[in-house]
């Protein structure tokens, strides 16, 4: 999967195909303040997991802030993800995940940092259930 720690533009969610069906028909489940959407989506990925990260215009007016917030999911993402892809890779599944931030206040790097490994196991115990239960 190439470069353990890099998180280049094949493995970023581009497609607004995609994107929108994952926000109408994925899963979606909260450790906050990150709350993540999941879609094992029905056509061929070119990349096993496709990534996107957001941050509410509503609750940040300045756009500073909201690519402050990307900015850190992004990197807490990259450093966090080795798990995730393994798991991918062993059950040889597909998802496109969006990481969205939902807190009112900016996080410290540290927070999400925390939050991130959480968030990832979560989701693969998400994904491992439903390995399970279509096999």
């Amino acid at each position: 999967m190439g470069n353990n720690f890099s998180y280049g533009k094949i493995e970023k969610l581009k497609s607004r195909k995609l994107t929108e069906e994952l926000f109408a028909k994925g899963k979606t489940f909260t450790v906050f303040p990150l709350k993540v959407f999941y879609l094992l989506p029905a056509q061929k990925l070119d990349y096993p997991i496709k990534t996107g990260v957001g941050a509410s215009g509503r609750n940040f007016k300045k756009a500073v802030d909201r690519n402050r917030i990307k900015r850190l999911l992004r990197e807490a993402y990259r450093t966090e993800k080795l798990p995730l892809h393994k798991f991918l890779q062993e059950h040889a599944m597909e998802v496109a995940i969006f990481i969205l931030y939902v807190d009112k206040t900016l996080p410290t790097y540290i927070l999400v940092k925390e939050k991130m490994p959480v968030l990832l196991n979560r989701l693969i115990k998400e994904l491992h259930a439903k390995a399970v239960k279509n096999t």
